[in-house]
């Protein structure tokens, strides 16, 4: 049976705290994963996007969220996926974009930069801020992520791709 006196606020504090387990460094909540929570009589229906349509972190978050409300009581829990709205880079904010630098990984310019992938296109080192950079791989270690180099301080990184 479900805790009714836990709010649906509290339980976006405690699941929407759930690390990215691709980028540890930032929760679901800011990656704009976590989309809705809501009860339908006694079950806890639990709402995510993923960042790309086959993401293999979505089991894992999954996983986490019945794991997270199991421990305050609540067992029965469907996540659903959804796809629509697509989610979009524009979901990060400014203060997350700050954590992604700061771990290393180039923060996502914006949902409508088409042109990231141009030879011309200089992206800031998360390291040592130099704009002498290359693409070396449209693929980093996830889908998400294009792998970089710069020819500044000469260390790889990775860059979050925007879309």
């Amino acid at each position: 049976m479900v805790n009714k006196i836990i709010s649906i606020n509290e339980i976006k504090k405690i699941i929407g705290a759930i690390p990215d387990p691709e980028i540890p460094v930032i929760s679901i909540n800011e990656l704009g994963i976590l989309r809705e929570v809501e009860f339908d009589n006694d079950e806890c229906l639990i709402t995510i996007t993923p960042t790309y349509t086959a993401c293999p972190a979505m089991q894992f978050i999954e996983e986490e969220i019945k794991d997270r409300l199991g421990e305050i009581g609540i067992n029965n829990v469907k996540v659903k996926l959804t796809y629509s709205p697509a989610w979009t880079t524009d979901w990060i904010n400014e203060n997350t974009k700050q954590k992604l630098k700061n771990y290393g990984i180039a923060a996502p310019l914006h949902s409508s930069c088409n042109k990231v992938f141009q030879k011309n296109v200089m992206m800031n080192c998360p390291h040592c801020n130099s704009t002498t950079t290359e693409l070396i791989s449209r693929f980093g270690s996830t889908a998400c992520k294009a792998l970089y180099k710069c020819n500044t301080c000469k260390e790889p990184f990775e860059y979050f791709k925007c879309h």
